[in-house]
């Protein structure tokens, strides 16, 4: 018998500007097409996501040689009202990009 396709629903939970976010957390040297192939979307969208957290102050670009170096600003706040109280940090956290120190907890 042939496997069934497993069928996704067409919504996410992290928008692609989160997804590009964490791609940048765990590689800040990557290259823009890396992380757009990380993401599933193109470079020209990965460009445009990267414009927007470099000028909300979510990243810093800092050109090193002939390529860029991305820093996550991990003490932001998100910025919807009703998440606005907590910081990219703890997305961070979530999904395991800073390594537990002694007892299990995260680094701060």
């Amino acid at each position: 018998m042939g496997r069934t396709p497993v069928t996704r629903p067409p919504w996410t939970f992290l928008t692609n500007h989160g997804h590009v976010l964490l791609a940048v957390a765990r590689s800040p040297d990557a290259l823009v097409s890396d992380i757009a192939g990380q993401v599933g979307i193109t470079t020209r969208a990965t460009l445009t996501i990267l414009d927007d957290l470099e000028k909300a102050g979510y990243l810093t670009r800092d050109r090193v040689g002939r390529r860029n170096h991305y820093s996550v600003a991990r003490h932001r706040p998100f910025r919807h009202p009703a998440i606005a109280g907590h910081e990219v940090d703890e997305l961070l956290s979530i999904f395991a990009l800073d390594p537990p120190i002694a007892g299990g907890e995260r680094r701060p």
